[in-house]
């Protein structure tokens, strides 16, 4: 049976594309799925994307998925540096986590240089743009591989 991740995207990340693009590139949210999804095919996982802009309706993807997925990728975005319930969501699951961001959020304003959840996961992809989805679902696979 196919290993399943779930990536989960905070908030205002369903505007990426249109959103300072020296930050974030100009990959559109769409686009990033669409390439997410290419690559968990050649690797054989099962792949599902969520997105939200509302924190407590992350904190209740995060529940549900202990008990439906094999690993979980984050990309909090702003709720990173201000979300306890997301991070106490995170500390509950008993399955592989790995924090993504787009932007390396230790190069960007103070605020953003402390993440509740790093400490939480099991490790981090930082200021590699998109391709740090791909790193992380490569990275994914390989804890999921190992039994971690």
């Amino acid at each position: 049976m196919k290993k399943k991740i779930l990536i989960i995207n905070g908030p205002n990340l369903n505007l990426l594309g249109e959103r300072e693009q020296s930050q974030y590139g100009s990959n559109t949210y769409d686009e990033i799925k669409k390439i997410c999804e290419k690559k968990s095919q050649e690797i054989g996982v099962k792949l599902e994307f969520q997105q939200s802009n509302i924190e407590g309706e992350i904190v209740t993807i995060i529940q549900e998925a202990r008990n439906k997925c094999d690993g979980l990728i984050i990309n909090a975005a702003g709720f990173t540096h201000t979300s306890v319930a997301i991070r106490d969501s995170l500390s509950i699951l008993k399955i592989p986590t790995i924090e993504l961001h787009i932007s390396n959020i230790y190069k960007r304003e103070e605020f953003r240089h402390k993440s509740l959840i790093s400490a939480v996961v099991n490790g981090g992809i930082f200021g590699l743009g998109s391709n740090g989805y791909i790193l992380a679902i490569n990275a994914m696979q390989e804890l999921l591989k190992n039994g971690n």
